[in-house]
């Protein structure tokens, strides 16, 4: 991210039920990106693993406020600016074919915790190049390149 700024990459989603709380959840996630040497050293940098927190339960967190203030950032100011909070709903998935592809693989009914518009709708609200770009890749590309176990 953006597009043409390092190797390609492969992205999933996955719907999992948890004890965590959202927050926990993160850490755990972090702790996970951790194992994998995951540094964080320039915004949308390449990275050995990255797991984000798209949704939790439909919660909005810490508050709409601040969501929206994180949702309507330049994109300049994304690029050099990180949240130092959990964030809820992620506030760029509507912006994103390489999540709301996968996302409509298993969910493409989600519904949007502020907007209310499906994973299917903001997909279809994306320009035709941007969903394009993303490409399937099969189990059997997978073992070649070594990623599966």
């Amino acid at each position: 991210m953006p597009i043409g700024a390092g190797p390609d990459y492969i992205n999933a989603v996955v719907v999992i039920t948890t004890g965590l709380s959202a927050s926990a959840l993160l850490s755990e996630l972090n702790r996970i990106e951790a194992e994998f040497d995951r540094q964080r050293t320039n915004r949308w940098a390449a990275r050995t693993l990255d797991l984000d927190l798209i949704d939790y339960n439909g919660q909005i967190y810490p508050d709409a406020n601040v969501y929206s203030k994180w949702r309507d950032l330049s994109v300049d100011l994304q690029a050099h600016t990180a949240p130092d909070q959990l964030i809820l709903p992620h506030p760029r998935i509507q912006d994103r074919a390489f999540v709301l592809v996968p996302l409509c693989d298993v969910a493409p009914n989600w519904a949007h915790p502020v907007t209310g518009q499906t994973a299917r709708q903001m997909l279809g609200a994306l320009p035709l190049d941007d969903v394009a770009a993303v490409k399937p890749i099969s189990a059997q590309a997978l073992v070649k390149t070594g990623t599966e176990e």
